[in-house]
């Protein structure tokens, strides 16, 4: 259970929409967004971009799970990445006008959480198995390993996200 009491996405039962297959990857989503919302209130501005112990900064932890939603779905889509997601990319670790604040760093990564649910509302179960290359290289992977983990890494880093964001909190006082 969350800390609000109330039950895990995963435990509220399917999601409208979303192949039966694809509800994990979207339980998944769903449960980061929130509980990235719950730790990001009230998170002061100026602790964004700190790094305790040479650890990643809750900024790039929020750009990052932004940006690889953005890129995995693009792949899962058999696209490549446009010129704005390439430099998107190089700038993750780095604030910029549009990304120096919590409140917008939080509105974008539930922008893409959003983008991400409706992407996953239009993919047909028949197409999980099909063959999608990532990146330059092209290096093979499916439309259902590229959405698995898009759902994974993002959790991985919302529980890096968590520790560091709570350090500075207790840091600062």
């Amino acid at each position: 259970m969350s800390n609000d009491g109330k039950k895990e996405v995963w435990l509220r039962g399917p999601l409208p929409g979303i192949p039966g297959l694809l509800q994990p990857v979207a339980h998944a989503l769903l449960q980061a967004r929130e509980e990235v919302n719950e730790l990001m209130k009230n998170f002061p501005d100026e602790l964004l971009w700190e790094r305790p112990a040479g650890t990643a900064s809750p900024g790039f932890h929020l750009q990052h799970m932004a940006g690889v939603l953005d890129r995995l779905f693009t792949y899962a889509n058999a696209q490549l990445l446009s010129e704005e997601q390439l430099n998107w990319l190089e700038m993750e670790e780095k604030p910029s006008p549009q990304t120096n604040t919590v409140v917008l760093l939080v509105h974008q990564f539930n922008r893409q959480v959003d983008t991400a649910i409706e992407q996953l509302k239009k993919t047909k179960e028949g197409s999980l198995l099909q063959s999608k290359g990532v990146g330059r290289a092209q290096i093979p992977s499916t439309v259902l390993g590229l959405l698995v983990h898009a759902a994974e890494h993002t959790m991985r880093h919302l529980g890096q996200l968590i520790v560091t964001a709570r350090i500075l909190k207790t840091k600062a006082g």
